[in-house]
């Protein structure tokens, strides 16, 4: 009877070896950075199109300029090694492209690159859905567009996703 528990005890104790012994296929993914969730966020994992068509609007110091800017669109993009941005009928208030960096301190805000009144201006975002939300101010002296139209103010691009 000793025997047949001790071969009992022998096998269960052998296959409890193979079963732990088995590659562990399912580990978990790392979390990802704060940061890393935030570029996600603006560039869909690589690249995204934000555009005013289809419901998005501009408004400056509490006025509509939508039609001003109703065929604007916004490329972000990131990979490893850099963040850029394109844009198409800005109407000189964006540069057509540059690099894009989050502000120092934060993930809120970003920096876009170039010599346009935009550029190196902070500029808070804020995603809901296909909806991307840039606040920024234009101050002098770089309130002005080839030297004749001004664009001092308070700006808010609600921007729809592309699809």
């Amino acid at each position: 009877m000793q025997k047949q528990i001790f071969s009992i005890l022998l096998i269960g104790l052998m296959v409890l070896g193979i079963f732990s012994c088995k590659d562990k296929k399912d580990d978990p993914t790392p979390n990802k950075t704060p940061e890393e969730l935030a570029i996600e966020e603006l560039t869909n994992g690589s690249s995204q199109i934000w555009v005013i068509a289809g419901g998005g609007s501009v408004v400056r110091d509490g006025r509509s300029e939508t039609n001003i800017y109703q065929s604007f669109e916004l490329t972000l993009s990131a990979n490893a090694s850099s963040k850029t941005y394109n844009t198409i009928n800005s109407n000189d208030l964006f540069d057509a492209n540059g690099n894009w960096s989050f502000v120092t301190g934060g993930l809120d805000k970003l920096l876009l690159t170039g010599s346009k009144p935009v550029a190196n201006n902070e500029i808070s975002w804020t995603r809901t859905g296909d909806n991307l939300i840039l606040r920024f101010s234009i101050v002098a002296p770089g309130a002005r567009q080839l030297g004749t139209a001004a664009v001092l103010g308070s700006y808010v691009f609600t921007l729809k996703k592309k699809s």
